[in-house]
């Protein structure tokens, strides 16, 4: 996946072959937006996550749109987040889940540790002993890689009819939990529950 961590202008994306009504239909709201210290005039500054739009340049939607001009948004606001919410749920398909591989001992004493963290001062310091302790401890690992991902939160930017988020926010949720029983068979139950709107406990939430 592409680091996250870098954005494209608007000038960048009309130079890559998007037109504003493609980043208004497709893209949203950008990921980063202020005033450039370097215009005394201070001219906006909108920026977009790389990692974002490639997902979406991968998407039919992005082909079907830059066909048509990029005149989607020409037929009104609903047509215009129908061909968003296509395109989030396109990418979301799409989008490689690169889950961190760790020694099985090295995860658990991240997900302590994170338990810790999100549990405040009175959360246990180990999982214990017993088969209780280890679905308590698949928890924690579960909630701790969960929180690594949070990155690919992003890919759901640009979407905020109820319907159309909720829709998307499930299907990341199953690629997301997918991808950590993938990486690690012995978590694939708790992934599973999860996956099943089962919560989030260990603080992993979503």
């Amino acid at each position: 996946m592409t680091d996250r961590a870098t954005f494209v202008s608007l000038e960048g994306l009309r130079s890559r072959g998007w037109t504003d009504g493609m980043v208004r239909d497709l893209l949203g709201l950008p990921d980063v937006q202020g005033r450039s210290p370097r215009q005394a005039v201070g001219a906006p500054v909108r920026l977009y996550l790389l990692a974002r739009v490639e997902a979406v340049e991968r998407a039919r939607e992005f082909a079907v749109c830059a066909r048509a001009g990029g005149v989607a948004g020409l037929a009104g606001p609903r047509v215009a987040a129908e061909g968003r919410r296509r395109a989030v749920l396109a990418t979301l398909r799409a989008e490689p889940i690169r889950v961190p591989v760790l020694p099985p001992a090295e995860l658990e004493r991240r997900a302590v540790r994170y338990r810790r963290e999100v549990g405040g001062a009175g959360a246990d310091d180990g999982a214990g002993t017993g088969d209780g302790a280890g679905a308590s401890l698949a928890r924690w690992q579960v909630g701790y890689l969960r929180n690594a991902l949070r990155s690919y939160d992003a890919l759901l930017d640009g979407l905020f009819a109820a319907s159309g988020r909720a829709e998307a926010e499930r299907l990341l949720r199953y690629r997301v939990y997918a991808a950590i029983a993938s990486a690690y068979p012995w978590l694939a139950e708790e992934c599973g529950r999860r996956m099943g709107g089962g919560g989030g406990g260990g603080g992993g939430g979503r």
